[in-house]
């Protein structure tokens, strides 16, 4: 990937690394692929907004339902520290971004 923008060190470094004796010349090679079963995503992070001010994040499984991601948010304990003790009056989830949670 960096011999378009730097041929000649590219070819240098390729050869003195050793990839000549076991790839054959720079020019010949061919470009990476991707691995598409590295970028699926097991986890993500949603922001965890009290009373519409972020205060935290929460991670959960990326296939979580609303209920389970809810559940994540309440066990939180950035949510307990500024709840103050109070139950949630509504919980507003957007998938994939955030959680607020009105108390």
């Amino acid at each position: 990937v960096l011999y378009p923008a730097t041929p000649h060190l590219s070819h240098t470094l390729w050869q003195d690394l050793g990839f000549a004796a076991e790839l054959g010349d720079l020019l010949d090679a061919p470009w990476p692929t991707v691995d598409e079963a590295a970028l699926v995503q097991d986890e993500i992070e949603l922001m965890l907004q009290v009373n519409g001010k972020l205060r935290g994040s929460v991670k959960v499984p990326a296939g979580a339902d609303k209920a389970a991601i809810e559940a994540a948010a309440l066990a939180n304990p950035e949510f307990a520290k500024f709840s103050e003790g109070r139950a949630p009056k509504k919980v507003v989830i957007v998938p994939g971004r955030l959680v607020n949670i009105v108390v």
